[in-house]
């Protein structure tokens, strides 16, 4: 197709001139120029575009914020990771320049917003603060200022909490508020129960908060430093609460006409005082302050033993007030002494007990308590009665006359050598009237194991019992011996009715039997032995204690069994079941024998009589030896009568 002109437009009967504009010459700009940034933006985030003419650049004036921003192009870049706590304001000065002059100068502000990146820290990560014992309740032990926490994040609000470690601690100390970790006391401090006491020190940024917020912990130790508050408390003392006792008041027994050469004895105990303060624990002094003007008696004034500086005339009752003060002279206590001073009859001491048992440790080096058996850990105490003093008597001393392990100090068992030896320990313990010259002895049985020693009495339901090894093997060894006097006295009767007929049917002559007893009981003095009883191998049960009951006559066995005509007489203990003197007797039965009783309220008055029959020829052989004979010696034989160490391998103790 052919090409055509364009139409001319038309003709208009004005001509139109266009409008004419200024022209403006051209400028940098940004938009906008205020940014909000959130803390920890990394650098090369970009900020913004900067529209610069083409004949123009752009740079950095130097009042930009120091090495925060650049420019690459015509864009503004961030070139750090923002810090709000740093710096929460960054400016970026722009210099549009053609060649070296500045046609136009732009601000840009960036602003920081906060955000929670920093964990609250204790300027401590262990904190001890010492407390005097005396401080007042309400009082701010530790200040705020030592105790609070720092965190970098300028807006966070900390909030405190304290968390107890040591049970109770929280009785005592508190916070004054949330925000405010100063240290309270609540309540009165006890050093003797609450010596120190432990918490921890909680710091939260966030309080009921769903957004993660930081914590931090520190440890406060509390010690209580012991005031002076208490006086000496003069012991055995019955406390009325934690800080009163109500203190013991001594008595004691003196003869009339006597000087006592030994410090006196009292009950419950010596005189012996002890501050209350226990932290502090101040030495204390004794004196007599009334009651000994006539100069009777004189006290040591660091022991507190009572001494007699001349004797008493008369019957009559001493009141001596004693007191024991701190060595630093702080404070002081004053108790009473009541001594009876009694005529004395001359009549002989006797113990209650005619045995006493006692418990102590392998392994126990000297000057160790011996425990009591029946009541553990309480010491053994081994008094002896005076029928002239209903209580106690100052005049009678104690001593362990036949066992070096072991010696007194005044009522109580001590150890005098390492124990090496596991067993049974035996001794006698004599009693002495320093004034009538007058004795009595009892049997003192130490059990010397390796185990705690646990009570022997009647402590507890059956259930809660526990037996150890070397006591089930002892009760086999009693079982066992028990078993071989029961054969042994049947062998005996049935050698005594059908002995002459089996050895008419054997052929043998009888054979001359020796002179003596078939009870070891009987031993001559220079051949009895009490050495201490070694602790068994365990293939081998331990030896019998000293005190088994009677064995009851076999039922099958012809030994003839017979009532006791009259209660049995007291022992020299008063009747009590353990007040032992020789349990023989010296009667001859016309049928050879002889009769064995164990003096005890426990048996009762009608006690059974237990026989052991000898043969005849041996009657015959016996003679009268140790049964009719004039002195006690037949008697006294027994364990609580000898100065033994331990019963021999070889002989029975009923």
């Amino acid at each position: 197709p052919s090409l055509s002109p364009a139409p001319w437009p038309p003709l208009s009967p004005v001509r139109q001139r266009p409008a004419l504009t200024r022209l403006q010459p051209p400028v940098c700009s940004v938009s906008p120029t205020f940014l909000e940034l959130w803390e920890n933006t990394g650098p090369g985030e970009l900020l913004l575009n900067i529209s610069v003419p083409e004949d123009q650049q752009v740079t950095l004036g130097p009042s930009s914020t120091p090495f925060a921003f650049r420019i690459q192009g015509t864009q503004l870049f961030l070139n750090v990771t923002l810090d709000y706590e740093e710096n929460s304001m960054l400016q970026a000065h722009l210099e549009c320049k053609r060649g070296d002059t500045v046609v136009t100068q732009l601000r840009v502000l960036v602003s920081v917003l906060d955000v929670n990146d920093n964990p609250p820290v204790f300027p401590y990560k262990d904190k001890v603060q010492a407390v005097p014992e005396d401080t007042k309740v309400n009082t701010i032990v530790i200040p705020e200022t030592e105790l609070e926490a720092h965190d970098r994040d300028k807006d966070d609000v900390l909030f405190y909490s304290l968390q107890e470690v040591t049970p109770g601690a929280s009785d005592f100390f508190s916070l004054v508020g949330a925000n405010r970790p100063a240290l309270r006391l609540d309540r009165s401090l006890d050093f003797t129960a609450w010596p120190a006491m432990t918490f921890q020190l909680l710091v939260q940024d966030t309080q009921d908060n769903p957004q993660p917020g930081h914590s931090a912990t520190a440890t406060l130790t509390l010690e209580v430093q012991p005031a002076d508050l208490r006086p000496p408390w003069f012991l055995p003392c019955v406390y009325s609460d934690a800080h009163v006792c109500i203190q013991a008041q001594y008595k004691g027994a003196v003869p009339t006409g006597h000087r006592l050469p030994a410090p006196l004895v009292l009950r419950p105990g010596p005189v012996y005082a002890v501050d209350g303060d226990r932290g502090i624990n101040q030495p204390i002094v004794y004196s007599i302050i009334a009651g000994h003007e006539d100069g009777t008696f004189s006290i040591n004034a660091d022991s507190g033993n009572l001494t007699m500086a001349r004797s008493v005339s008369g019957p009559q009752t001493l009141l001596l007030l004693v007191k024991g003060e701190q060595a630093d002279g702080a404070r002081y206590s004053v108790t009473q002494v009541t001594v009876e001073a009694l005529d004395a009859s001359g009549s002989p001491p006797r113990f209650p007990e005619g045995l006493y048992r006692g418990a102590v440790a392998l392994g126990s080096g000297p000057g160790v308590a011996v425990q009591d058996a029946a009541a553990p850990p309480q010491p053994l105490r081994i008094w002896a009665q005076d029928p002239d003093f209903p209580d106690i008597n100052s005049a009678i001393a104690y001593r362990i006359t036949n066992n070096s392990n072991f010696r007194m100090d005044g009522e109580a068992v001590l150890t005098n050598a390492l124990l090496t030896h596991a067993g049974l320990f035996y001794a006698e313990v004599e009693a002495t009237n320093t004034a009538t010259s007058h004795t009595a002895t009892t049997v003192l049985e130490v059990q010397v194991s390796e185990q705690e020693p646990a009570p022997t009495g009647d402590g507890g339901p059956a259930g809660d019992r526990r037996f150890s090894t070397v006591e089930m093997a002892a009760l086999g060894g009693v079982l066992g011996a028990l078993l071989l006097l029961a054969l042994i006295a049947l062998t005996v009767l049935v050698h005594k009715h059908y002995g002459r007929r089996l050895k008419c049917c054997s052929g043998k002559a009888p054979e001359p039997q020796p002179q003596g007893f078939d009870n070891k009981a009987f031993l001559a003095e220079d051949e009895a032995n009490w050495a201490p009883a070694p602790s068994p191998p365990p293939s081998r049960a331990p030896p019998a204690p000293p005190e088994p009951e009677p064995p009851e006559p076999s039922r099958q066995s012809p030994a003839p069994r017979r009532r006791s005509p009259e209660p049995p007489a007291a022992a020299p203990g008063g009747g009590s079941p353990a007040a032992m003197r020789s349990i023989l007797t010296k009667e001859r039965r016309p049928e050879g024998g002889y009769k064995a009783v164990w003096f005890g309220e426990d048996i009762g008055a009608e006690a059974d009589v237990v026989v052991l029959n000898t043969p005849s020829s041996e009657v015959d052989g016996a003679g009268d030896s140790g049964s009719e004979g004039g002195s006690d010696g037949g008697a006294d034989a027994g364990p609580a009568g000898r100065a033994q160490d331990a019963p021999g391998a070889d002989s029975v103790y009923f």
